[in-house]
């Protein structure tokens, strides 16, 4: 059984930063794309970054773009979102996903991700 624990969330203030990191416990962890998605309270989770299993290629949510950037050191099997310039529109919990299958490109779909962790909650105040 996968496991993904989040970490690096917190109260921080409109136009602050923060940085989530996502631990795997998979060996293979090389060898999987992996993404973050959010949900806010009372809506559907939603993408927000995702990067393939050699970090050479990356996809953001069009409301993050410029924003946010994804990350991965696969030598320590971790995945990382850096946070600039946060918004309280970005108040969510934050959970990293790995996808289902080994390689391939970025996905961006909630259905294409196999393991979750429990997420890390950001809260942005105005």
């Amino acid at each position: 059984q996968v496991q993904l624990v989040e970490s690096g969330g917190g109260l921080v203030q409109a136009g602050g930063s923060l940085r989530l990191s996502c631990v795997s416990s998979e060996r293979t962890f090389s060898s999987y794309g992996m993404a973050w998605f959010r949900q806010a309270p009372g809506q559907e989770r939603e993408f927000v970054a995702a990067i393939n299993w050699s970090g050479e290629f990356i996809s953001y949510a069009e409301f993050v773009r410029g924003r946010c950037t994804i990350s991965r050191d696969n030598a320590k099997k971790e995945v990382y979102l850096q946070m600039n310039s946060l918004k309280p529109e970005d108040t969510a919990v934050y959970s990293c996903a790995r996808a289902w299958t080994t390689f391939g490109n970025p996905r961006t779909r909630e259905y294409e991700y196999s393991n979750w962790g429990r997420g890390t909650q950001v809260t942005v105040s105005s």
